[in-house]
């Protein structure tokens, strides 16, 4: 398949599926962090209309995540830019592409627009994280969970299985933790006791935070690249 990986610099999620066949290629205004012979550089609008057979699109969240949009009514002209990004995002949906995926974190795409067909996290592929990120669908199924890593000092249950007797359990996204610790709540190895992220601040740090994480980028090619 000829596939558009819209937004991404990093080249995580093209590359994953270039090693199953695929022509697929990144774009974004940055300069790729891969090989550069398969990144388009430049606004995306100039490539949308290249007959792609799938479009995975990672739109900016800075001002469409739910934990930034208080800001809307503190900061002027921020409501606005919060609009111009969820013209971006229709940009992508009203794309002639008959296979799309838009990732973002939780936020007003859901409000605004439509709400997400599936929440997924780092921990459900194999990676010992947690950042809640969710997938608006077009023409794809759902990713199916490949490995759950359980949080710390924490074990995964399946939903037949018997919890020991005076074990703590909790769901979360709909999976199963239970614990013999008496307090605490799941946290995984990019958080912190309070569960905020880890990075501290930097230049570079929302760059840092949008980076496909390598077990959703595998999941991602061998359930949509077949």
């Amino acid at each position: 398949m000829k596939i558009l990986i819209a937004c991404e610099s990093s080249a995580t999620v093209r590359d994953a599926f270039r090693r199953r066949g695929h022509d697929a290629w990144s774009c974004d205004i940055l300069e790729c962090e891969g090989d550069p012979r398969y990144h388009l550089q430049g606004d995306i609008r100039q490539f949308l209309n290249h007959d792609w057979d799938m479009m995975i699109a990672h739109p900016p969240c800075t001002f469409l995540c739910s934990s930034g949009l208080h800001w809307n009514t503190r900061v002027p002209g921020r409501a606005e830019k919060t609009e111009e990004a969820l013209k971006f995002v229709w940009l992508f949906l009203d794309s002639p592409i008959p296979r799309i995926v838009i990732e973002n974190p939780v936020g007003c795409i859901s409000t605004k627009i439509r709400k997400y067909d599936q929440k997924i996290q780092p921990w459900m592929f194999g990676d010992d994280a947690s950042k809640g990120t969710c997938l608006w669908l077009k023409g794809l199924c759902p990713l199916t969970p490949t490995k759950i890593v359980p949080p710390r000092d924490w074990a995964y249950y399946e939903p037949d299985e018997e919890i020991p007797e005076g074990w703590r359990s909790k769901k979360v996204d709909g999976f199963i933790f239970a614990t013999p610790l008496p307090d605490g709540k799941p946290i995984w190895s990019n958080q912190t006791p309070s569960g905020q992220n880890k990075l501290g601040p930097s230049a570079d740090r929302w760059k840092l935070r949008s980076k496909t994480y390598a077990g959703i980028a595998e999941a991602m090619a061998t359930c949509w690249g077949k």
